[in-house]
């Protein structure tokens, strides 16, 4: 039986410490790992403390919280621990080796967390008077999902819109890539002919981005309600929305690999 540790926030309530590789959660939290698993449970992974923070602060319910001491990288931890244990979730402290079993990052922190899936439908989206959207359509790789999320957030998007997806967006790279953006920034999953109509019917233009476009994104009037659409990293847009769109759109390139001189100069 492993000893109990009096819990952050009520020292009456003891902690599991897990010491066990054989461990029963140990073991469903390396399963979690994998899609089908995930969605059987319909819950995922949350790593790392920014990750976790991020989530608490955009109230994302978490129902388990696994921390290892011996994997910290500062002093704001316990802090955080507590935090996700007055929102409810329940705390079990891992061993070094327990945690780094189930841990899928080279270096952890010491801080996982387990989240329930969501599912957001367009219908649900609170759009501006002039929204801007990201369209992404078949994205093949969690990391290029987490960093389009993440680069969505710094640009001020209002919510990224995922076509006929490739990727889990619960896949563990894709919140570890995003650095948590995931919980901040709206993501719709939907197929390609539903969110054309949905663009249609709130009059939202979309733009096509290809290398193939003859017109340059800084020549275009972008301005209004706008739905920028990407496509995946080895083909690109599908034939439907580069029929479909109300533009297309291409960032030049030089010989030199920077922008083409036509006006301002931006470097890469």
């Amino acid at each position: 039986m492993p000893f109990a540790l009096p819990s952050f926030n009520n020292p009456a309530v003891p902690v599991e410490k897990i010491t066990s590789l054989q461990n029963p959660r140990v073991k469903q939290l390396v399963k979690l790992r994998d899609r089908r698993p995930r969605d059987e449970a319909g819950v995922f992974l949350v790593e790392g403390y920014r990750q976790i923070r991020r989530a608490l602060e955009k109230q994302i319910s978490l129902t388990e919280i696994y921390y290892s001491p011996d994997w910290y990288l500062g002093e704001n931890e316990p802090a955080l621990i507590a935090q996700a244990e007055a929102a409810g979730a329940q705390l079990f402290e891992l061993s070094k080796d327990a945690f780094a079993k189930v841990a899928y990052r080279e270096r952890p922190d010491g801080l996982l967390a387990v989240a329930p899936q969501w599912k957001r439908s367009l219908a649900e989206l609170t759009l501006k008077p002039q929204p801007f959207l990201l369209v992404v359509e078949a994205i093949e790789k969690p990391g290029n999902l987490g960093t389009i999320l993440r680069s969505a957030d710094a640009a001020g998007v209002d919510a990224v819109i995922v076509c006929d997806p490739v990727t889990d967006i619960f896949n563990p790279n894709v919140v570890r890539s995003s650095t948590g953006v995931l919980f901040s920034v709206p993501v719709v999953i939907e197929g390609s002919e539903p969110v054309r109509a949905w663009l249609r019917e709130q009059r939202i233009r979309a733009v096509a981005t290809t290398p193939s476009a003859t017109a340059l994104y800084t020549d275009t009037d972008l301005r209004g309600p706008l739905a920028i659409v990407m496509g995946s990293e080895q083909y690109g847009l599908s034939d439907f929305w580069l029929k479909e769109s109300d533009a297309q759109v291409r960032i030049p390139y030089g010989r030199s690999g920077r922008f083409a001189q036509r006006g301002p100069s931006y470097p890469l």
